[in-house]
């Protein structure tokens, strides 16, 4: 009998024993599944394209050197953790948004607003590739403005909704000069001219250099910088977007969806979170 019952005894230790280590088992194999996940981030990584990983079972999307697509994925970046600031130099009162902060300078005259650091990206790409004569926007008004009319020295005369150009400065062809363009379409464009200007496109055809926009006054405009597809044809996108005040342009995080955060999953009509905006009701268009 006392045989017995040492022999209950002990199997009743190792039942209680067993089930103290349930949770702990689980506990491990948790923390296990967190440091096996592999990282989208690369905090130690200065480009767009190498700052993001490639979600399991997705390729980059190859498009031509030297083309926008590339200059933008291949867009520097600034040490991780870099803090989006204003054109005052003060900090932007919410920074956990974003993944990565764009070598762009932010102009201390605050007219580099969200449209506009989309545009000065175009711009610069098209400058910096022998492009010039492609630079040019719509003024809300819908009048054409180029940077070549510019450089000869037209500048528009604007009476209400009426805009007419005229020669009234020397010829100055100038990377200076360039930037005195921009200030005039950051002051006469924004995401109502681009909205009206630019071909519509749905989500199904979207590539990179297309944008998210809500034309209006405000409104608000974000760029695809990367993209990603499996072999179902699923896309994933990087998006950046410059803010009002004028401030640092940024990579945003995805808010909703940490399992793909960065990348983001697009669709016609949908509601996207993008940082601290949310498009109600998206749409997109690119670029001429």
């Amino acid at each position: 009998m006392k045989k017995f019952l040492l022999v209950v005894l002990i199997l009743a230790s190792f039942l209680m024993l067993a089930y103290q280590f349930q949770p702990v088992k689980k506990a491990v194999q948790t923390v296990a599944a967190v440091v096996e996940t592999p990282s989208l981030v690369n905090k130690d990584s200065l480009t767009i394209s190498t700052r993001v990983n490639v979600p399991y079972g997705y390729n980059r999307v190859d498009y031509a050197k030297g083309s926008f697509e590339e200059y933008l994925r291949n867009y520097k970046l600034k040490p991780f953790g870099s803090k989006i600031i204003n054109y005052d130099n003060t900090n932007y009162f919410w920074q956990g948004g974003h993944i990565g902060i764009l070598e762009i300078p932010v102009p201390k005259n605050g007219l580099q607003q969200c449209a506009d650091a989309l545009i000065r990206i175009r711009s610069e790409y098209l400058w910096d590739h022998n492009r010039k004569d492609e630079i040019g926007f719509e003024f809300t008004s819908g009048h054409y403005c180029s940077w070549s009319k510019y450089a000869e020295g037209y500048r528009p005369k604007i009476n209400g909704n009426k805009v007419t150009f005229h020669k009234s400065a020397t010829a100055n062809h100038s990377k200076d000069n360039f930037y005195y363009y921009l200030n005039l379409i950051y002051m006469y464009s924004g995401t109502l001219s681009l909205y009206n200007e630019l071909e519509l496109i749905g989500a199904k055809d979207l590539q990179l250099g297309d944008m998210l926009i809500k034309g209006g006054s405000p409104g608000h405009i974000v760029m695809i910088c990367d993209e990603v597809v499996n072999e179902n044809g699923d896309k994933l996108f990087l998006l950046f977007q410059g803010n009002t005040p004028a401030q640092s342009v940024h990579l945003v995080k995805n808010l909703e969806d940490n399992t793909i955060s960065p990348w983001y999953r697009l669709n016609d009509d949908a509601v996207i979170p993008v940082s601290n905006y949310t498009f109600g009701s998206s749409k997109f268009v690119r670029l001429k």
